[in-house]
């Protein structure tokens, strides 16, 4: 089934119902949403040419029309590739050109983004959503419904950094996406027409993904005026629209409960805040629990198996006073409904409770592998099981707590940012011989990147070149927030620079032995 249709049978039980607002002004009721998804639709294929199973990138901050773009691609049986806004102009060319996409949707700084690199990197055609090109696509006769798509053909293509320094493309499929979203009403929350779902964070990740489930109930979709998150605008929405749920990484959930708490209020008009895409720090959550009350639900998943791997449900938040409450609030939660997850050791073999080992998932939500990568997606699925990378123990009624990454991911902000990419950015730079990228702890952004550089004999480079290095391939929020000059890196008798000694440095640093 095409997800989209969602839409379309919303659109036939309540055309009038609001459905995309910016901030608190409505700008089209479900009607109007699905007849701009229908015309989009037929305008790709009509005027450019979109074939069924075609990429269509989308590459732009948060606003209304993201997702009249997402449908009318879905519309179309074409595939989306949701591209992060903050990413420099020439990653997301790459992504274009791996994935074959077709054409692209782009608005204001991504737009100029890509056209800084249009001399030396291929670009599809573009299409302006602030521009009069994109409102003529209205003009086109809708198509009445969406394309005929089976479960199993591809509907987003995902792109998630891996350690070798290049994104792989997480396919999805539309059965993939229906399990995870069917899953979120049997795991996660309700949803009701009278909800409005914020768009606070970006929506080509998991918030996002949130659409399609209130899609199908008919809520509201919220976009704030300000295109991302400002605490004070979403608790103003709160007061003005009621029944607010967003997705927030923790550092979010740090800076509203703050601001809750500077302005005397207690979270009035939130329904639901879904945090995850980092650790929480049971500290962190409490003081929300503390100042918000219980509105909270804990989600993990990856882009391999988009937002339903675990969750940890509101009546568990509510938990506090025992200490076995306490280690569960701690966790992540159990396995949602339409997954099986495992602890297991490196062949494979289930361990028993209270041992850590790589956490596996199984089920219809597991993506069908990476694009044009099968050597990454044998590696990731195994007889059926995804092999997460995450490791974590299992408790004996089922919670699981994350204990470790095995990947080198840093996570700042919510968002991943892979060493290797920034290592590789700078060993570009001829002063540059040497360098190692770790993650150090930040109250405010969960970890910041932090660069250990060894320059070459007889060359100096200064924090501010480095800086404009970085930022001449890479995403201004992947770039260190700290360099470390060293005369030389630790490493193992095999020549491996020793990241675990790095990063004990940083911990002794932030944690000293008192003595």
């Amino acid at each position: 089934m095409n997800i989209a249709r969602w839409l379309l049978a919303r659109a036939q039980l309540g055309p009038d119902a609001p459905a995309l607002l910016d901030g608190t002004r409505v700008d089209a009721d479900y009607r109007t949403f699905a007849h701009r998804a229908g015309a989009i639709a037929r305008a790709l294929r009509d005027h450019h040419g979109i074939a069924p199973g075609d990429r269509v990138g989308v590459f732009m901050t948060n606003r209304t029309r993201y997702l009249e773009c997402l449908y009318g691609i879905w519309w179309a049986g074409a595939v989306a590739v949701p591209v992060n806004a903050k990413l420099h102009g020439r990653e997301a060319a790459w992504i274009f050109a791996d994935a074959e996409a077709t054409l692209a949707f782009v608005a204001d700084h991504t737009l100029e983004a890509l056209h800084a690199v249009a001399d030396s990197e291929a670009l599809p055609p573009l299409v302006d959503v602030d521009g009069p090109g994109f409102t003529r696509l209205y003009d086109s006769p809708p198509d009445p419904e969406p394309l005929a798509c089976e479960s199993d053909d591809l509907a987003w293509l995902f792109y998630t950094s891996g350690t070798t320094g290049r994104p792989k493309g997480v396919m999805l499929s539309h059965g993939n996406l229906t399990a995870m979203s069917l899953s979120y009403l049997a795991d996660v929350d309700e949803a009701h027409a009278e909800d409005a779902i914020v768009y606070a964070a970006p929506m080509s990740h998991g918030a996002g993904m949130y659409n399609f489930i209130h899609v199908r109930v008919g809520a509201r979709h919220v976009v704030p005026a300000s295109g991302g998150f400002d605490a004070d605008e979403v608790l103003d929405l709160g007061h003005a629209l009621g029944n607010l749920t967003f997705f927030a990484a923790p550092t979010i959930v740090r800076r509203l409960t703050d601001a809750a708490r500077r302005r005397g209020e207690n979270g009035a008009g939130i329904k639901t805040i879904i945090y995850g895409g980092a650790p929480m720090y049971l500290a962190d959550l409490e003081d929300a629990i503390a100042v918000m009350g219980q509105r909270f639900v804990e989600i993990y998943g990856q882009g391999e198996s988009p937002m339903a791997i675990t969750a940890l449900a509101r009546t568990f938040h509510a938990e506090t006073a025992s200490e076995r409450g306490r280690a569960r609030l701690a966790s992540v939660g159990v396995a949602q409904s339409v997954v099986e997850v495992r602890v297991a050791d490196q062949d494979g073999r289930t361990l028993p409770p209270g041992e850590t080992g790589e956490i596996v998932v199984k089920g219809p939500t597991v993506m069908r592998g990476y694009w044009r990568n099968p050597k990454a997606t044998a590696d990731a699925i195994r007889d059926g099981w995804l092999f997460t990378g995450d490791l974590g123990r299992m408790d004996d009624d089922g919670f699981l707590t994350l204990t470790d990454r095995s990947k080198d991911v840093i996570i700042s902000g919510g968002t991943n940012i892979y060493p290797r990419e920034v290592e590789e950015a700078l060993l570009t730079h001829p002063a540059v011989r040497e360098v190692c990228v770790v993650g150090e702890p930040d109250p405010e952004w969960g970890e910041n990147v932090v660069a250990y550089v060894v320059t070459a004999p007889d060359m100096d480079v200064t924090d501010a070149a480095l800086d404009a290095h970085c930022l001449s391939s890479i995403a201004r929020f992947k770039r260190p927030k700290r360099y470390e000059r060293r005369d030389e890196l630790p490493k193992s008798n095999y020549g491996k620079i020793l990241k675990t000694v790095l990063r004990a440095e940083i911990t002794a640093r932030h944690h000293p032995v008192e003595g």
